[in-house]
């Protein structure tokens, strides 16, 4: 029997497990004992990888729509020649931008920049992937805080806190390996601010509800009660931040009553808080969805950031403004994906970054992209307007997953190329595409995921390809190399030759990570960036920002800070109700493309789309014992859902899971200024009886 230690690719955190492999077949998986992430646990969807593609099978090879909307298939040369073909043709009659492409958060750091390759450096196409849809927003905040995108903690923190405070966050449902990291800190007080009591809500030792989109103000508030009590480090901030005068002067704008009116939360429960956030040793912010997905998220997320700079809680055990990231491999998507900056984080236009690049990967400079891509939504709505004619997506389900999704069934009827590269051809998205490439699971492939703490971890295949089976990265260097790219292709054709090119280019930058070898993460505990070559590993856990210096020009972090918004979707007459979207249970994942695949996740999964609504609403709409309800979106779209009462989501809100294509026909297009990340949470709507 033999026996394989990989990383799972669902979410964030990167959980390691060990498969036992016989015959060719998985006999047993086990959580990967002494793996600092997650060290012998794992959630129920890891444990369900086993089953991929089991179930769910398509022919290994090329299907391709002909001109009478049939479907054939070809091998893979003849489709890779093809497929170069048709963007080839889109390219030279509508100019370079006229192409596009869509990624995920689940692809391999190789893969994400081998990609970048092909479409960004060679193609010069535009390329934004569904980590927009979650990460973006704290990517910015970190960028513009602390002068690059380095979330300083370590996982390990949640267990060293005395006061944990979550914000817009469902960590037992989304993040179940975290969440018991911190149930077994029972010395911690343990915070939630979410609109809805939550299942970590209600776990919790303190539940603040409050109104959807205040948040800002009331953590604005809090800074300036904190600063108005003298409950702050000015020794810390003289030495490691700037802007801290001009951001106390602006908090003053921010006295209780205001924060009491804006958020709903009562005026001891808001200076309870506040003294907690004093008398904490260890204090800890952990935020996800509910403060990135925001018209506002950027600058909330700061305002998070802000407290931690201004009470010393940084670069301490215990401490930290702590990202907690959706996506397993988002880190790499940000970082390596050659979008929004040159890879391991260098600007376009840096003539030295872009020396080194090029050296590291073998190219002219003037091969390289110049500039960042356009952002997910630019993308689409220049499909919609016919400026982009051919669109390439990887593993992603953007018909299911995207805000407004009618808006991308309308780009897909529009394309005159589209292209899907995907583990299965049924999804909303690659159902009836014009080419579907076939790739295999995580089971069958090699590669490096990053996760929330910045650990590097080894994905390696547990079992053998099939005939004509192919990975991302085969399919991607095939395409690049029926283009023609010729050298500019000739050192990728590897995962390892491209982890090594990525070394090269990770020297100097904050997410160096020399120092670490492709045979370093096989069987390893992982490792964090920054790792430089030379530099002994003296720790699992290691944090930044330590020594109070930063990224900055200056080494001091930021203070920044700017007036709420106002909301540009507010309840009317018409809509009155705020229809709020998140995860439904631990065992389903985004679009359920996956995790269908497992019998006892889907044997508790509720087949149609759902929403919870207050009881008190469901008795006046009478559907409290069983019904269904129309909702109607203020961006015109309906889409009927079967009622759940409850009293954990307050009158006048609901609460739908996104795991239905329903959900986000009702999310608007509203997104936050700075990382132009869609604001799915608080969605005016009207509701109306179906009638049995």
């Amino acid at each position: 029997m033999k026996e394989v230690q990989t990383t799972c690719n669902f979410c964030g955190l990167c959980c390691n497990l060990n498969f036992y492999v016989a015959d060719g077949s998985i006999v047993g998986v086990l959580p990967t004992k002494g793996y600092p992430v997650n060290d012998g646990f794992c959630c129920i969807k890891g444990i369900a990888l086993q089953e991929q593609q089991t179930k769910v099978k398509i022919p290994p090879i090329p299907r391709v729509k002909k001109e009478d909307g049939s479907f054939g298939y070809m091998q893979w040369d003849e489709a890779f020649s093809y497929v170069a073909k048709r963007l080839l043709e889109i390219k030279e009659k509508y100019g370079e931008e006229s192409i596009a492409g869509i990624s995920t958060g689940q692809l391999t750091l190789e893969e994400f920049a081998l990609y970048g390759h092909v479409m960004r450096n060679y193609l010069k196409a535009n390329v934004d992937g569904n980590t927009r849809l979650c990460m973006a927003t704290a990517v910015v905040a970190y960028k513009q805080s602390f002068g690059f995108d380095a979330p300083g903690f370590t996982l390990q923190d949640a267990e060293l806190s005395d006061t944990i405070i979550i914000v817009g966050g469902n960590l037992v449902v989304c993040q179940p390996i975290l969440w018991g990291r911190i149930a077994k800190n029972s010395s911690a007080n343990v915070v939630v601010i979410d609109p809805r009591k939550s299942e970590t809500a209600q776990v919790a030792d303190y539940w603040y509800g409050i109104k959807p989109k205040s948040d800002l103000t009331l953590l604005y508030t809090i800074a300036n009660l904190l600063i108005e009590k003298g409950w702050i480090d000015q020794e810390y901030i003289d030495q490691s931040t700037e802007r801290f005068e001009e951001f106390k002067e602006f908090v003053k704008d921010f006295p209780l009553e205001r924060g009491v009116e804006v958020t709903g939360i009562p005026a001891e429960d808001i200076l309870h808080l506040t003294e907690m956030i004093h008398k904490g040793k260890r204090v800890s912010f952990w935020w996800t969805m509910g403060v990135n997905q925001s018209y506002e998220g950027v600058r909330t997320a700061q305002a998070i950031i802000n407290i931690c700079l201004m009470t010393g809680n940084i670069g301490k055990p215990g401490t930290g403004p702590n990202s907690i990231t959706g996506q397993t491999n988002a880190m790499s998507s940000r970082l390596f994906s050659n979008t929004s900056c040159l890879y391991a984080g260098g600007e376009f236009s840096d003539p030295v970054r872009r020396r080194q690049v090029s050296e590291a990967i073998n190219v002219p400079e003037d091969m390289l992209a110049t500039k960042a891509t356009l952002s997910y939504d630019q993308i689409v709505s220049k499909i919609n307007s016919g400026e982009i004619k051919a669109l390439w997506v990887i593993c992603t389900n953007p018909r299911h997953s995207w805000t407004n999704n009618d808006q991308f069934r309308t780009a897909m009827e529009k394309l005159e190329f589209y292209m899907v590269q995907e583990l299965y051809g049924d999804t909303a998205s690659s159902i009836d595409c014009d080419v579907l490439l076939p790739v295999v699971s995580g089971l069958k492939k090699a590669g490096t995921y990053i996760n929330m703490e910045r650990r590097m971890s080894g994905m390696r295949p547990c079992l053998e390809r099939g005939k004509d089976e192919k990975t991302d990265y085969e399919v991607i260097l095939g395409v690049g190399k029926a283009l023609g790219m010729g050298k500019a292709i000739e050192n990728w054709e590897t995962p390892r030759q491209a982890f090594e090119m990525m070394r090269e280019c990770s020297k100097g930058q904050p997410c160096d990570f020399s120092g670490i070898s492709w045979k370093d993460l096989e069987e390893s505990r992982g490792i964090q960036w920054p790792f430089v070559a030379g530099q002994v590993l003296g720790s699992d856990q290691r944090r930044l920002y330590e020594d109070g210096t930063f990224f900055t020009p200056s080494k001091k972090a930021q203070f920044i800070f700017e007036d709420p918004r106002e909301n540009p979707l507010p309840t009317t007459e018409e809509f009155p109700y705020i229809l709020n979207t998140g995860r439904g249970t631990v065992g389903q994942w985004h679009t359920q493309t996956r995790t269908r695949e497992s019998r006892f996740i889907m044997d508790v999964v509720i087949r149609e789309p759902y929403v919870f609504m207050n009881l008190e609403m469901a008795k006046e709409y009478d559907v409290d014992k069983s019904g269904h309800v129309m909702i109607y979106s203020i961006n015109g779209k309906h889409a009927k859902f079967l009622v759940k009462p409850t009293t954990n989501v307050p009158y006048g809100q609901l609460y739908a899971p996104f795991h239905y294509l329903e959900c986000n026909t009702l999310t608007p297009n509203v997104y936050d200024p700075y990382s132009l990340e869609p604001s799915y949470k608080a969605t005016p709507v009207n509701l109306k009886k179906v009638e049995a």
